[in-house]
């Protein structure tokens, strides 16, 4: 925190500042009544009557009184990543579009309305990467109509903890009613790595480009299994990998020097025997064969065994996703 002269922490931050990334400090009663202090990280995302709304960088919005502040100022953004691939929100969140495409999908100025008969949260929210070409409410309203047109949930899908996120529309969306139905993780390594771990079972590995049966079995989130196959072959280049009898599966889209990793479902019998691994590895191998250098991949914030995986395979959060949604009033 800042420190002015005579050792005494000050505020310089004003509401002014909104849009900004900031670190502030703030005293609350400790137990006892002795005062503690508690800090905050992320952007300042509104500061209206006394209160301050920062929206941390794993998405959850703080609100803080301006009374109990003793200091507050502007950070800058996060450094660059030192290892792995580098790659802006923009780039990354038009990458993982493509990867998991809707069947039916419209422009709203430069949003894309996206939907898929129901199918994956995905392929079926808001994409806002850009201007509406409208007033947000008005844009909003629309969101909304267009899905209770097809009998499907309202859904917007927006990212914080990046520069060039979204966290004042995160804001906005929350202010307006919209609540935060899933959040997860993008993150992003190096592809070479993947393809390297010694995974004995990935020579057992079969490759194909289309899922059977028993592919979508094990993925086991599907209740029309050609719409799901009609979805899920979509894609710049599309490969699924399975072990025998089901045992793993895994879908990987590779787009240009990207490799984008999902599906990885293992059978409940069959963990903690590396078959995750051993899918990923295959499907790396392949993509590299394709010019590949680069991995993505995206996992709930509250999958903690998925994430323990990832973490080991070297791959670290660009960013956070969540799905707001929209409850219509009934009629």
């Amino acid at each position: 925190m800042e420190i002015a002269a005579g050792g005494l922490l000050e505020v310089r931050i004003t509401p002014a500042d909104v849009g900004k990334r900031v670190s502030v400090r703030r005293v609350e009663p400790g137990a006892g009544g002795s005062p503690e202090f508690a800090d905050t990280v992320g952007v300042l995302t509104s500061w209206y009557e006394g209160v301050l709304l920062i929206t941390r960088k794993d998405g959850q919005a703080v609100r803080i009184a301006e009374s109990s502040l003793v200091a507050g100022k502007i950070v800058p953004a996060a450094p660059a990543r030192r290892r792995g691939p580098a790659a802006s929100f923009e780039e990354l969140a038009r990458i993982c579009a493509r990867s998991w495409q809707p069947l039916e999908s419209e422009p709203l100025g430069e949003w894309t309305l996206r939907a898929a008969a129901g199918f994956t949260r995905r392929a079926n929210s808001a994409l806002p990467l850009g201007d509406p070409g409208m007033p947000l409410g008005d844009a909003l309203g629309r969101v909304s109509d267009w899905y209770a047109r097809r009998g499907l949930p309202a859904y917007v899908q927006a990212a914080t903890g990046a520069a060039g996120t979204q966290e004042l529309l995160c804001a906005e969306l929350e202010r307006r009613g919209w609540t935060t139905e899933v959040s997860a993780e993008v993150r992003i390594g190096a592809l070479a790595p993947v393809g390297d771990v010694d995974a004995p079972a990935a020579d057992g590995v079969r490759l194909t480009r289309t899922p059977d049966e028993e592919w979508l079995g094990r993925y086991g989130k599907v209740d029309d299994p050609e719409l799901a196959r009609r979805m899920l072959v979509e894609g710049p280049s599309v490969w699924f990998a399975a072990l025998p009898g089901g045992r793993a599966v895994g879908r990987c889209v590779v787009d240009g020097r990207w490799a984008g990793f999902a599906a990885v479902t293992v059978d409940p019998a069959h963990r903690r025997e590396g078959l995750a691994t051993a899918v990923m590895a295959a499907l790396a191998r392949r993509a590299l064969e394709e010019g590949a250098s680069a991995a993505w991949l995206q996992v709930e914030t509250d999958n903690a065994a998925a994430r323990a995986l990832y973490d080991g395979l070297g791959f670290a959060t660009h960013h956070s996703y969540h799905h707001f949604r929209h409850f219509r009033a009934a009629a």
